[in-house]
């Protein structure tokens, strides 16, 4: 296995970045903080994430950007152009457009691995920034063809450093599971959530924990998320067109008001049932090195 880093620089102090940073210092690595807020750089070196980059510090072993998908390409472009590292990495939920964007702006590929730790949405405050946030967890790896085994192995020590795993999918690949599984269920989640906004405290009491858990995730910080599903479009039209197909049909048959309704409705529920009971079996597979970090998705 390849050495933890010595030293390493995070780019962007949100709950993601933090918690890589918390996760290398725990593990022995300097860890020098970027964040275009001083405040947030200030807040994360509170909690023991590392200490402020300064000036004529030696290029780093590893840097880490944690960043906005649209923000990524000018900040490794940035980072590199200033000689902060030897590698270069990122956590942006998407990958296709990312990675697409990196090798337009011009930098340097060979140094270069795009990532995503699948471990919950970024957001902007560190109150959930946690050094376990990544344990067990999958950790995306798209490298380019040229990536050569030395960038790899660094970002092979970081993923380790993190409790993670490593898994290697095309970008693409990445951005058609994410848009399933995260993307398109947190905007389903928020479209449905709008309906509360404006309701009575009294009649938002009788709501379930089955819904609370069921549309968890549309308390997202929304610039962050139209950030990531802007750069997902394709892939989350495409999710959001089935379901909403799924939707518009059952709602045809209830206006009908048919005695048949309940057969018509049964295939769509059956197959729900049957999806929900195939999620709920790959939770329990989970071994220790696979289950959620803090009960995270």
């Amino acid at each position: 296995m390849t050495a933890t880093p010595r030293t390493a620089v995070v780019i962007g102090c949100g709950t993601t970045g933090t918690s890589v940073a918390l996760a290398l210092t725990a593990a022995g690595t300097s860890v020098a903080l970027v964040d275009d807020d001083p405040g947030a750089v200030a807040e994360a070196a509170a909690l023991g994430a590392g200490t402020a980059w300064t000036p004529g510090l030696p290029p780093a072993d590893l840097v880490v950007v944690s960043t906005a998908p649209s923000a990524v390409a000018d900040a490794v472009h940035d980072a590199q152009s200033r000689g902060l590292g030897h590698v270069y990495t990122d956590t942006a939920a998407t990958k296709d457009i990312v990675c697409a964007e990196a090798e337009l702006r011009g930098c340097d590929l060979k140094g270069y691995v795009p990532g995503h730790p699948l471990a919950g949405a970024d957001a902007p405050g560190r109150d959930d920034a946690d050094a376990a946030r990544f344990t067990g967890r999958p950790w995306v790896v798209c490298p380019y063809e040229t990536t050569p085994a030395w960038a790899l192995e660094t970002v092979d020590a970081l993923i380790a450093a993190c409790g993670a795993h490593r898994v290697d999918l095309a970008p693409h690949v990445h951005d058609r599971i994410a848009a399933e599984l995260s993307h398109a269920p947190h905007l389903i989640a928020a479209a449905y959530t709008t309906r509360f906004a404006d309701s009575s405290e009294a009649f938002l009491r009788l709501a379930g924990e089955e819904l609370q858990a069921a549309v968890r995730t549309a308390g997202g910080d929304p610039w962050l998320w139209g950030d990531v599903l802007a750069h997902n479009a394709g892939p989350v039209a495409d999710v959001l067109d089935r379901v909403a197909g799924e939707l518009a049909r059952a709602a045809a048959v209830l206006r009908e008001g048919d005695s048949c309704a309940p057969l018509e409705l049964a295939p769509t529920l059956q197959e729900g049932r049957r999806g929900q009971l195939a999620l709920q079996r790959a939770g329990h597979g989970r071994t220790a090195r696979d289950a959620p970090a803090g009960g995270r998705g």
